[in-house]
């Protein structure tokens, strides 16, 4: 990995920054699938700490959080005894997004029970200054979250979402790449974060979604 030159470790992460399979980066920049799988895992672990850092104190009036369903290895139905304790079935990705700025201010990918969203409104309530306005799905999970991170200093309502007959959604038709680790997926995420936050010009907003809310001042 050290010798790896700077431009070709640059042009692997675009490749996955766009989406492309871990396999498929790994024969395009002809290098191993572990190399990329390391550098990946590397970068992931810079942009966890660097959106930590950096998304603090963010003044937002709106927030709007989901959960993104996905899934490592195959659906929860289908998964094999043996790869339950690695991590395969169902995934969460929660999001928490600023409505005017288009930032990210939180996001955490596990499960998602009452303990996840805990955890991840915690994560969101950290990250706010002020009082915020505050909306989510119908998800039962998220009122006991919501109170427990932000007391009374939050205006909060649930958004009840009412569906056609057909139940099918794009974003998982059109998915044909899945990864096999839970590490990989949560390493994938965090690094779409950081470039969707921090390096991405919004076509909105004609600047990246961080200079919006202020805590940068350049791509």
């Amino acid at each position: 990995m050290n010798r790896l030159p700077i431009a070709k470790r640059a042009r692997i992460i675009q490749m996955l920054v766009e989406g492309t399979s871990l396999r498929a980066t790994s024969r395009m920049a002809d290098v191993s699938i572990n190399t990329v799988t390391k550098l990946l895992s590397d970068v992931a672990e810079g942009a966890n700490a660097y959106h930590d850092k950096a998304v603090r104190d963010a003044r937002c009036r709106r927030v709007q959080c989901n959960e993104i369903w996905c899934i490592v290895g195959t659906k929860a139905k289908n998964v094999p005894l043996a790869k339950e304790q690695d991590g395969w079935g169902d995934v969460w990705t929660w999001t928490a997004i600023d409505t005017a700025t288009k930032l990210c201010v939180s996001y955490l990918v596990g499960g998602r029970d009452g303990r996840w969203a805990k955890e991840f409104m915690q994560g969101v309530a950290d990250r706010i200054r002020g009082r915020v306005q505050l909306t989510t799905d119908g998800h039962r999970a998220y009122l006991n979250a919501v109170e427990d991170a932000f007391g009374m200093e939050v205006d909060y309502a649930p958004l009840e979402k009412i569906y056609g007959a057909s139940s099918d959604r794009r974003f998982i038709r059109l998915t044909i790449i899945l990864s096999k680790k839970v590490e990989n997926h949560a390493a994938a995420v965090a690094l779409h974060f950081f470039h969707y936050n921090f390096a991405r010009i919004h076509k909105t907003l004609r600047i990246t979604p961080a200079m919006a809310a202020g805590i940068s001042d350049h791509v």
